[in-house]
């Protein structure tokens, strides 16, 4: 895969993408937007590959935001275009049909933070810092920050959030809850390749229903939630991999999964 703007590596089942505009803090322009796109329609088809982490180049930012200079002199129509571009690009990340890790290494504002929510699961460095300051220069978060942000951490915190701008410590956003751990800068990206290599020993097919149900349930009324979990679950049993993994349990073996 080559990008302009992104880094990819693959170690066995567990890729990496590095967005690489360290000069612009990693910066989101338009040329960002689409390749993460690409990107994400490439990767969900990709053989082996069963666990994604996402970071930023340098030490300073994960992404530092949207490039505020690109939307300069913006028309109503082209903003409204420029918001729909990001929020299709998080969409295919978040619809990714395997776990995603953001690997969050400094400054997480705005688009930054916002992507780091499409992701499935956010590990902070110590030095990390996420916020939502678009009021600030007069706008909205409009990258789905006003829609995952209250979903993860409840409304009344994601008001406090958004209306003011401010920027948050990694520990400060691990007790609002949407960050899972705050690990020493220099571990950051071992511990994400821990816990992806962990992730990548489950059945894949069974961490990608699990995804599907977690992530569409919490829409959903429970009953109807409940009725997609049991539709999910027996899916699973027209797989090769449920039978490994049954077997390897009862065989006190360790499970081989294939994804078949």
């Amino acid at each position: 895969m080559n990008f302009e703007t992104l880094l990819y590596e693959q170690q066995g089942p567990v890729g990496t993408l590095t967005i690489n505009r360290p000069q612009a803090l990693n910066a989101l322009n338009e040329v960002v937007l689409k390749e993460l796109k690409i990107f994400s329609d490439q990767i969900k088809t990709t053989p082996g590959i069963r666990v994604l982490i996402i970071t930023g180049s340098g030490e300073k930012a994960f992404v530092a935001g949207a490039d505020i200079k690109a939307m300069q002199g913006m028309t109503p129509q082209e903003a409204e275009a420029f918001s729909i571009m990001a929020q299709t690009a998080f969409n295919a990340i978040e619809e990714l049909p395997m776990a995603v890790i953001a690997a969050v290494n400094g400054f997480a504002l705005g688009g930054g933070c916002e992507l780091a929510l499409s992701c499935d699961i956010i590990l902070a460095s110590e030095k990390a810092k996420f916020g939502l300051p678009e009021v600030t220069l007069g706008l909205l978060p409009c990258f789905g920050g006003t829609q995952r942000l209250p979903r993860a951490i409840g409304l009344y915190k994601a008001r406090e959030m958004v209306f003011s701008g401010e920027f948050y410590s990694a520990a400060a956003c691990k007790e609002f809850g949407f960050v899972n751990r705050v690990i020493a800068p220099e571990e950051l990206l071992n511990e994400a390749q821990k816990l992806a290599e962990t992730i990548a020993l489950r059945g894949p097919i069974a961490v990608a229903k699990a995804k599907q149900s977690l992530n569409t349930g919490f829409e959903l009324h429970i009953a109807d939630g409940l009725k997609q979990e049991a539709a999910l679950f027996g899916e699973l049993f027209t797989t090769q991999d449920h039978n490994e993994g049954i077997g390897a349990f009862i065989e006190k073996r360790n499970p081989d999964f294939t994804g078949k």
